[in-house]
């Protein structure tokens, strides 16, 4: 075990780490908001009661949109959207909120969604399960409560980039076994170069450069401030793609995959994508040409292209009518 990966001292980096990056994430964050000028902020914010405390989310809305306002108490407007749920990256430590605002932006103009984007518990503070069990918890009440704030909780996606990928993913897999007990219906997964195997160290991971963004100190201190008991990180709401993972995912939300040529995780999310495919549940998988881990925060043009195949799949999963269903169900 390296120095970094012993769980006290990579609680002491992540915080610090939290710390380095708090001016540098406000900074980056500005020219940001900057980026696709065509897609103004149309924003509010909102707190979201879970057991891990007070979630806060920045909700983005289309421009025609009902807002709560609008809306007659206890009832879903005509004009209400469908609900897209995002869950940021940072490693399930850093908490760069704001880095998603293109995103964003771009969703709820092109895919016609209000965007509820969730600045969720991370470690050290709020280790595993604690993330997972509150982005579930945060999904349901978006689903529960669209009738008082603007959208339509009955149709519903989940998403997120990198750590948010997992957790988006973890959310999908919690609402299959939670069945009709409850279980929001989510119309799609979106899973954008996720890390969906922690159980097996970066180390033994292959990348197809030499140095890619993702570095095995990096893991280090993500992993295991996020997992500090190595045996845990088989959990399927850690490693669904680790091989210990064999339960049946037939009925787990219909998914869109998102990985990166040169990303040290593009062989985990291929591996969950075809899994999903073999539970009919893999709508599509992108593999960004020449692209590396957080790809989308440095090119503005190639971030465009998948934004707007995301907002494509966004906005056919919370459209009624056919051909909605998985590809591999359809004839």
């Amino acid at each position: 075990m390296s120095f970094l990966a012993r769980p006290a001292t990579a609680s002491l980096a992540a915080r610090a780490m939290q710390r380095l990056t708090a001016l540098a994430d406000r900074r980056i964050a500005s020219s940001l908001f900057g980026r696709y000028p065509e897609y103004p902020r149309n924003t509010r914010e909102l707190t979201v009661p879970t057991s891990a405390g007070p979630a806060r989310a920045v909700v983005y809305l289309p421009d025609a949109t009902t807002t709560d306002t609008d809306a007659a108490p206890g009832s879903t407007p005509d004009l209400a959207p469908p609900v897209h749920v995002n869950f940021h990256g940072g490693g399930y430590v850093l908490p760069p909120i704001e880095l998603d605002d293109p995103l964003c932006r771009f969703l709820a103009a092109e895919a016609g969604v209000a965007v509820v984007n969730v600045d969720y518990a991370v470690a050290p503070q709020h280790p595993f399960p604690a993330p997972p069990h509150q982005a579930y918890e945060i999904v349901r009440w978006v689903a529960g409560h669209g009738a008082e704030h603007g959208w339509d909780g009955d149709r519903l996606t989940v998403g997120g980039q990198s750590a948010g990928g997992g957790l988006a993913a973890a959310v999908a897999r919690q609402a299959l076994e939670a069945g009709l007990d409850g279980a929001p219906t989510i119309a799609l997964q979106v899973l954008h170069y996720p890390p969906l195997d922690l159980a097996t160290h970066a180390r033994d991971k292959r990348a197809a450069i030499a140095k890619p963004v993702l570095r095995p100190w990096m893991a280090d201190v993500f992993d295991s401030a996020y997992v500090p008991d190595p045996r845990r990180r088989t959990d399927r709401l850690v490693s669904p793609a680790h091989p210990s993972d064999t339960a049946d995912l037939t009925g787990i939300a219909p998914a869109f995959v998102v990985t990166a040529e040169y990303d040290l995780l593009r062989a985990e999310g291929v591996r969950y994508a075809e899994r999903l495919r073999g539970a009919g549940a893999l709508l599509d998988h992108y593999d960004v040409p020449g692209a590396d881990h957080g790809y989308d925060q440095k090119d503005a043009e190639t971030a465009r292209s998948v934004y707007a195949l995301i907002a494509a799949h966004v906005r056919r999963a919370t459209t009624p009518g056919p051909g909605n269903t998985p590809r591999e169900n359809q004839p």
